[in-house]
């Protein structure tokens, strides 16, 4: 009788403590968007009209200070999906995930925070551009696409559809006609508002891919990570005609930072290459002079216009999440891969250790954390998203990370474990703390020490080192801290 009596209170401790310490894991979707900036209505100052992503980060985390860890788009993305900053050259190059883990064999060390959650019971999908590629393979801008999986163990399923332009990089660069910057030799305007709806560019088609999907995974029994890659507002601007019409021109203010920096060489800046590459535009972007007021107008208008088409077809993917019920157990991250200079500094484009090109835009819902801070203000960078989405999974990494979780603070509590981030570009590394950003570059032309007061200005306009070695000194150990021997000459 004992023994019966034993056997009884140990099945009912099994059915109904156990269940208590397995929580269900969530369901994760993660959106990166292409060029996003701090650039959404939700920002003061901000200019934009971006009404899905104004409400999730209402209900969400908007961080008013994320940085990405190197301001072009796969070398961010490679870092991001390692947790890692970068170490050698080739993490600063666009094919740095092509050139590190492409062509690794699957091993204990996941090649990605994706490859992590699926060997952990997660069901992964991609949908557009998550890693650097347009569509997850490996091909070049004009080659026929191939079968080589640019993340080949991290993917579950992997989906794309390029519509009329044929391939991944076409519709990358794509015009409402079905032609793209490649077949046009490059003969096209940096910009295109064009008659047609949502589907006549490709993000609208991603859109549908994941509206679709997230159907599919409502009936799914395992835990789902969803990533899907949006890709305006990268150049070219081009957006369906509607969004446009959303802003008044005239009332588009330009950069209020037009100007060259102050004590600052030039090997600092962006040449505009990127942009000027889109010969047809009406004027060239230099460093000689900003471009006109009414061309700064128009280009701003273009940006704005396609982060406008973007926010409405994440606002189709949110609404389905709530349609279906699945928003009460997903995460939501939505993650700009860098910043952009709009005319910033006279430059058009990414590619600089200044604020604007490393300030990228980073909100997250935890559906699971009831009174989520509506606005974190502390500093933050990518890397510290490889650890949060472990967490949050209740998984530990298997692979060293740089980067800390972000979860204490989507609770609400403190955590000054890390009050700075680091960037990395252009030979140079970059700090930046609550109060200023230092810059020191491994370069010959002078001066190699940059510092910005953030505390006066968020415009950094002006070189104030030479003046502040106090400043200098006091940060450049914590600078140091963040030297991952990149510039070592035996790199």
């Amino acid at each position: 009788m004992h023994n019966n009596r034993s056997i009884i209170l140990t099945l009912l401790f099994l059915v109904f403590w156990l269940p208590c310490q397995s929580q269900e894991k969530p369901n994760i979707l993660f959106i990166a968007v292409d060029d996003l900036r701090n650039e959404l209505g939700v920002h003061e100052g901000s200019q934009a009209i971006t009404p899905n992503l104004d409400a999730l980060a209402n209900t969400g985390s908007l961080f008013t200070h994320h940085y990405v860890q190197v301001p072009t788009c796969g070398a961010s993305r490679h870092s991001i999906l390692t947790g890692r900053r970068p170490y050698k050259k080739i993490h600063l190059s666009n094919r740095a995930i092509e050139k590190e883990i492409s062509d690794k064999p699957e091993s204990d060390v996941p090649e990605s925070f994706i490859h992590q959650l699926k060997t952990s019971g997660y069901h992964t999908v991609g949908i557009g551009k998550i890693a650097h590629s347009a569509d997850g393979y490996l091909y070049e801008y004009e080659e026929k696409p191939s079968s080589k999986r640019e993340l080949p163990h991290s993917w579950s399923e992997m989906h794309f559809n390029a519509g009329k332009w044929s391939t991944g990089w076409n519709a990358f660069f794509a015009y409402a006609n079905g032609e793209n910057r490649q077949s046009l030799k490059k003969q096209v305007k940096p910009y295109e508002a064009g008659n047609t709806d949502d589907e006549g560019y490709p993000d609208g088609l991603t859109a549908n891919l994941a509206v679709s999907k997230l159907k599919e995974l409502k009936n799914s029994k395992q835990p789902f990570f969803l990533g899907v890659g949006f890709f305006k507002p990268h150049l070219p601007f081009n957006a369906p005609k509607k969004y446009w019409d959303l802003y008044d021109r005239d009332k588009i203010k330009v950069s209020d930072n037009p100007h060259l920096l102050k004590n600052v060489d030039l090997a600092s800046y962006n040449n505009n290459g990127e942009f000027n590459q889109y010969a047809l535009g009406e004027e060239k972007a230099n460093l000689e002079e900003p471009v006109s007021e009414t061309y700064a107008k128009k280009l701003r208008h273009a940006y704005l216009a396609a982060v406008s088409y973007t926010d409405a077809q994440i606002g189709k993917l949110l609404k389905e999440l709530k349609a279906s019920g699945l928003d009460k157990n997903t995460v939501i991250i939505i993650w700009g891969d860098h910043g952009w200079h709009l005319g910033d500094q006279r430059m058009w484009g990414k590619h600089t250790l200044f604020e604007n090109a490393l300030k990228s835009t980073l909100i997250i819902k935890e559906p699971s954390i009831e009174n989520q801070p509506k606005r974190i203000d502390q500093i933050v960078e990518s890397v510290d998203l490889y650890p949060t989405i472990l967490e949050m999974a209740q998984l530990k990494p298997k692979t060293t990370l740089d980067g800390i979780s972000l979860m204490a603070l989507l609770r609400g509590e403190n955590n000054s474990d890390k009050p700075y981030a680091y960037s990395y570009f252009k030979n140079g590394i970059t700090l930046r703390t609550p109060k200023y950003r230092l810059t020191k570059y491994y370069r010959e032309q002078k001066p190699v020490i940059e510092l910005y007061d953030h505390t006066q200005s968020q415009n950094e306009s002006t070189n104030i080192a030479k003046e502040n070695h106090k400043i200098v000194d006091r940060l450049m150990p914590i600078l140091s801290q963040g030297n991952t021997g990149l510039y070592d000459n035996t790199n």
